[in-house]
């Protein structure tokens, strides 16, 4: 592939809005470009840089995607395990990293009791004594034990081996400045490139998901999982005011990009998302 396209396709990549909409000076482009005796050669061009910068980006989201696992993965199972396992052995250290983690195993072990009563209540439990009733209750601890003190070292292996992958994931990015130009050209002719309609579906689609009327529910679950995540404390305090602020700051920008962008690129898309919005 000739320099030249490379450098075509970056320029496309760093193209600003002007006060034409993109979709008005596309026309008079196309118009222009049936008119050019070259037409056949410079489409036969295009097409090639069309094909290498398609190419090229399905290469690079690939390789962002799969290495970072890849080095969490062989850093985590190969490097952090075994050494996480043998300190957290030979120190002794505490199973629980934090209030919630012990709140969960004695709710658990809490139920676990309850359980036992009720089955003794219909009869389940033959010949109940409280010796039974001690051993069951004693390796049920035991084993809560174990799972929790798994789940503590897991944490601290996982925030390692996020931070390895992060660093790659950075890395990637900035020394392959040439191959994220291509990236963003693709993401913005594939985007851009998108009917009238399938704009503002996406558009209600995503606002819907992330800042809808329902997504606390749903934000209030990805912060407890990630909590967990990385061995920290499900503070419900921290996750109301991170859910009753974060949507709203997201769709503040989201509204400032289809007011300060979109409404120039495509105004036509903003208007048909207003009338599927209403």
């Amino acid at each position: 592939m000739k320099y030249w396209n490379l450098r075509k396709i970056n320029q496309l990549a760093l193209d600003k809005t002007g006060i034409i909409p993109r979709s008005i000076s596309q026309i008079f482009d196309k118009f222009k470009k049936e008119l050019d005796p070259n037409a056949e050669i410079d489409a036969l061009e295009e097409f090639k840089v069309a094909r290498y910068q398609t190419v090229a980006s399905v290469k690079y989201i690939l390789f962002l995607l799969i290495m970072p696992v890849i080095i969490n993965q062989i850093s985590k199972s190969f490097i952090f395990d075994p050494c996480i396992n043998y300190l957290w052995n030979k120190n002794n250290h505490n199973i629980f990293l934090n209030a919630s983690q012990e709140e969960r195993a004695f709710a658990e072990l809490e139920r676990f009791e309850e359980k036992l009563h009720f089955e003794i209540l219909i009869g389940k439990i033959e010949n109940p004594s409280a010796s039974v009733i001690n051993n069951k209750m004693t390796a049920k601890a035991l084993e809560l034990a174990i799972s929790y003190a798994d789940e503590s070292s897991s944490a601290v292996k996982n925030v390692l081996a996020d931070f390895v992958s992060g660093t790659i994931f950075i890395s990637i990015i900035i020394t392959s400045k040439r191959q994220f130009s291509i990236l963003q050209s693709f993401i913005n002719d594939l985007i851009y490139g998108l009917s009238d309609t399938a704009k503002a579906f996406l558009i209600i689609l995503f606002t819907d998901i992330f800042v809808g009327f329902h997504s606390p529910h749903g934000w209030e679950v990805i912060i407890e999982v990630i909590l967990r995540h990385f061995g920290l404390p499900e503070n419900r305090d921290f996750i109301f005011i991170f859910i009753s602020t974060f949507p709203v700051i997201l769709d503040t920008i989201f509204k400032y990009w289809i007011f300060r962008y979109l409404n120039r690129i495509s105004p036509s898309a903003v208007a048909t998302y207003h009338n599927m919005n209403e």
